[in-house]
């Protein structure tokens, strides 16, 4: 039996406020387990002896609010239809009045334990679309979230991201990583880009995304890459780790070999994608931060034909040296100005040929390669051009291995 306080302050309340069971079972919790609100209230009404019943319709507080859950599933199981999903979320607004109405009421009551109307609301809709759909409510992280406008029959959805860890491999000089916007009319389309909005016909992320918006129906995407090479580099080797993040995908169950494989066919001698598997945005947190390694071959040209001897005594001197590396000239319109220490794992010479050589180089994540070999007017230090006293550039550059997966 409840507490005797609990059914006077139930008759009291009930004197004041005209409510239906549901809302009644809310504001006071009889030590009965297992029971819902609507029949924690119709339990109270019965202890009180009261055979006048408040219909929902009728009810001060919920003004007919909580007779409309059906009505509300059949809205969000409707917008759910195109969406393939796991778990899902239910949340909702409700009209400014009732919420007023419902402070009004806890603090007439004093109540202490009360669920609240928008709580009932979702746990409710949740109740009966895990049975109709066959799907399972999740609080922390599910796939997508179903919010009801109550007041205005809309319902606005929420999707987690689909994300796909995968590695690429770029066999084309000129490509960037990611979508250029033409820095004229900044993406609007004008007559030096063509009217396309870009710099570049394509990019990296383009090629990949294209086959993976297709297959999920997803509205847009963003790449994550673990770093980036110059856009007249190669990357070569095992490929460089990336992140694809789809968003709003209809589809998330997608055959990632039927991903790989279409896309490959498409950007064939381009760009080519493996070790292809479902991930999360942790692990986009965790490539952006990651310091991976990186070995890179390198064609390089002097102004005067190369001494072989010369460019051995520095591939013996500059292996476990750090060097100072402030933010390079080609770069310094897009990222902030200061001195970045590096270090030089290994530097082999590979071939010397006139005033032409080839290298490999081993060096710690984000250096800049082309300022290493001609020093960009003193802003890195050493350098290979000061060390073997001859200017030279980078003819060629290739990522062949990025190490620490």
């Amino acid at each position: 039996m409840p507490e005797v306080n609990h059914l006077n302050r139930a008759e009291k309340t009930l004197t004041a406020y005209p409510l239906c069971d549901s809302c009644l079972g809310r504001l006071f919790r009889p030590p009965q387990k297992g029971l819902t609100n609507k029949q924690r209230g119709k339990y109270l009404r019965e202890q009180l002896h009261l055979k006048k019943k408040t219909g929902v319709n009728e009810c001060w507080l919920c003004e007919g609010l909580l007779g409309e859950i059906d009505h509300f599933t059949k809205l969000v199981s409707s917008i759910l239809k195109p969406y393939e999903f796991d778990t899902f979320l239910i949340g909702s607004k409700i009209d400014e009045d009732i919420l007023k109405k419902e402070q009004e009421l806890i603090s007439f009551t004093r109540s202490k334990s009360t669920d609240s109307l928008k709580m009932e609301v979702n746990r409710e809709i949740g109740k009966i679309l895990e049975k109709k759909l066959g799907r399972t409510v999740d609080f922390a992280a599910p796939d997508i979230a179903a919010v009801v406008d109550t007041a205005y029959d809309v319902v606005h959805l929420q999707i987690k991201s689909l994300y796909i860890y995968g590695r690429y491999k770029k066999y084309e000089r000129g490509i960037p990583q990611t979508r250029w916007p033409c820095s004229i009319c900044r993406g609007r389309g004008c007559r030096a880009c063509k009217y396309s909005g870009r710099l570049y016909e394509t990019s990296v992320e383009e090629l990949i995304a294209q086959k993976a918006l297709e297959l999920t129906s997803g509205s847009e995407e963003s790449f994550h890459g673990s770093g980036r090479e110059d856009i007249d580099a190669r990357m070569l080797g095992n490929g460089r780790p990336f992140v694809l993040e789809v968003k709003n995908p209809k589809k998330r169950s997608i055959d990632l070999s039927r991903f790989k494989k279409e896309t490959n066919k498409v950007a064939k001698d381009r760009v080519e994608i493996t070790d292809l598997r479902f991930s999360d945005a942790t692990e986009v947190v965790r490539i952006k931060h990651a310091d991976f390694r990186k070995i890179y071959t390198v064609i390089i040209e002097g102004e005067k034909p190369f001494k072989k001897e010369k460019l051995k005594e520095v591939a013996r001197i500059l292996p476990g040296t750090t060097i100072q590396q402030f933010t390079p000239t080609r770069v310094a319109h897009r990222r902030a100005n200061t001195v970045r220490e590096r270090k030089i794992y290994h530097f082999a010479v590979e071939a010397v040929e006139g005033t032409i050589a080839r290298l490999t180089i081993e060096t710690e994540s984000g250096t800049y390669i082309k300022e290493l070999i001609s020093g960009d007017q003193g802003k890195t230090t050493p350098n290979l051009s000061d060390m073997i006293g001859i200017p030279c550039t980078v003819r060629e550059l290739d990522v062949v291995e990025i190490k620490g997966e």
